[in-house]
């Protein structure tokens, strides 16, 4: 299953580990993303410079230097607090098929 929902079309770094962001059917607002520990890839963040530098690749994702992307589908998510099932229905089978096991 590899479906993609409203793609994010801009995208601009704000305080702390936040990032505007505006997808192409209209919805956009902040997203906060400082619960993500800052090591491993995420490491990069701990640079102030390399956050700022956040923008939409061709792939429709956002991208900082380096390579860290983040997925479209779950930043949409965190922006309206919709879930898999809200956004994909046909997901449910496989999330319960997942939680089954």
């Amino acid at each position: 299953m590899n479906e993609m929902l409203a793609r994010p079309i801009a995208a601009e770094p704000r305080d702390g580990y936040r990032v505007w962001v505006k997808f192409d059917d209209g919805e956009e607002g902040e997203v906060d993303y400082s619960d993500i520990p800052r090591i491993g890839v995420f490491a990069a963040w701990n640079d102030r410079e390399v956050f700022e530098r956040v923008y939409i690749s061709e792939f429709h994702t956002l991208t900082w230097p380096g390579g860290l992307e983040l997925c479209p589908n779950s930043t949409y998510m965190r922006l309206t607090g919709k879930t898999v099932e809200d956004l994909m229905p046909k997901a449910r089978k496989y999330v319960e098929n997942a939680r089954a096991v």
